[in-house]
């Protein structure tokens, strides 16, 4: 294979000038893509031909889809060199390229969805068909990759799913070349004396790999739910709810990066967060702005994840852990100042001198005098034993016969005993 023949379908003037080689390494996913659009812009500016270096057992289809489609889009003719493997959405990735090479003991294949549902499994073999038809391989070989119910005569039976090694690649001319090292993938197709650059992942886009990780993005959300639960409850701001907060920002800053979210997403979340937090401190119950809250948290989640069973499985198990923390770590909670308001955590023993209310059965119609004034509530001296009384009607003054109209639990009410019922007693 000959530059020249590499090129038939770019004007001369296109030529590349240089090579970028860039690394396809760890899980698919939608950092990785983030990553790869800044590197093909560029090599677009430096009309630079791009060698993607692969070494990966999968990933999210939705990732992989977004960078094939980036791969073909692009302008520049692009090389897919396998190192070591391109398997399930590795494949994909390798496919979409216009020249596969691989190494020596690599292996490309084993696309087989899940959820292996014949929708699933239906589209993604219609993707690795048309992949590998725009640059004129096999699309049988490819779909076999995906459906383990197609037979390929001479490569692979029914009820197997196909994983090809480099040399079978190359004899099925379903790669291009089998070669040692990267220069000698660059000499096969005359790219060996261009510059060469290797581009790698700033920071943010390192970060960004490892938050949109569903293990890591679930992690961070449970993080996030347990520092804002603990503050809830403690009604008070400490490490806890700085830690929760610093793992949501994470989470929205790195689906940022990975261009999954927008500022949309992150204000519908906080939205939703004022919302619930104005239901707990300010509205007693929980009623519509709780109710809206809760679904303004968990829609912005949910489209940060660009993708809704994604977003599901991960709010499930962020939810689970948070509650397994909760339940771990019961007692603490139990022992914050929000739960003590709830529930009366003290118990009053009679070894303690502790002593019950005094029995108020057979008072009603009973007479005394008030021994303070009554605002409405005071002190009284009925049948000579001192009773915490409530006026009936309103403030009374001290030394005031009174007479007790009823009983409620422990509340004694009394009124005022009026001038004829003084002339009728004497």
């Amino acid at each position: 294979m000959v530059l020249a023949l590499f090129l038939a379908a770019t004007p001369a003037s296109a030529e590349p000038e240089q090579v970028f080689v860039i690394p396809i390494e760890g899980d698919i996913e939608p950092g990785l893509y983030a990553f790869l659009q800044r590197a093909f812009g560029e090599a677009e500016e430096a009309n630079a031909a791009v060698v993607l270096t692969i070494n990966t057992f999968g990933g999210r289809v939705d990732a992989a889809t977004d960078i094939r489609d980036l791969i073909i889009a692009s302008d520049v003719p692009v090389i897919a060199f396998v190192t070591d493997r391109a398997w399930s959405a590795g494949a994909l990735i390798a496919l979409a390229a216009d020249e596969i090479a691989m190494a020596p003991g690599s292996s490309m294949g084993s696309a087989e969805p899940r959820p292996m549902d014949e929708k699933t499994v239906s589209a993604l073999r219609a993707e690795f068909e048309a992949t590998a038809e725009r640059v004129g391989r096999d699309p049988d070989i490819a779909a076999a990759m995906v459906d383990a119910d197609l037979a390929v005569e001479g490569v692979v039976e029914e009820g197997k799913i196909l994983t090809l090694r480099a040399s079978r690649a190359v004899e099925l001319g379903f790669a291009e070349h089998m070669a040692d090292n990267l220069n000698d993938v660059l000499e096969f197709f005359g790219l060996g004396e261009l510059p060469l650059e290797e581009v790698q992942p700033n920071w943010a886009e390192v970060l960004a790999r490892w938050i949109t990780m569903p293990i890591f993005s679930s992690l961070l959300l449970s993080i996030g739910f347990i520092g804002l639960i603990y503050e809830v409850t403690t009604m008070d701001w400490g490490v806890p709810g700085t830690a929760g907060l610093i793992a949501l920002l994470l989470f929205f800053g790195g689906h940022m990066v990975a261009g999954l979210a927008g500022w949309e997403t992150v204000i519908l979340f906080l939205v939703g967060l004022v919302l619930l937090m104005v239901e707990v401190f300010v509205i007693p119950g929980f009623g519509v702005a709780g109710a809206l809250g809760l679904i303004g948290i968990l829609a912005g989640i949910g489209m940060a994840f660009g993708s809704v069973l994604t977003a599901l499985t991960s709010l499930s198990v962020a939810l689970f852990l948070a509650i397994v923390v909760i339940l771990v770590f019961g007692k603490r909670f139990a022992q914050t100042g929000a739960w003590k308001k709830l529930v009366l955590s003290t118990s009053e023993h009679k070894e303690q001198g502790y002593r019950g209310p005094k029995e108020h059965k057979g008072l009603t119609g009973q007479k005394g005098v008030t021994l303070t004034p009554l605002r409405p509530s005071g002190t009284a001296i009925i049948n000579e034993e001192r009773y915490d009384v409530v006026s009936e009607g309103g403030f009374m003054d001290k030394d005031v016969p009174v007479v007790v109209t009823k009983i409620e639990g422990t509340r004694v009410v009394v009124r005022e005993i009026t001038e004829e019922e003084k002339e009728e007693e004497e």
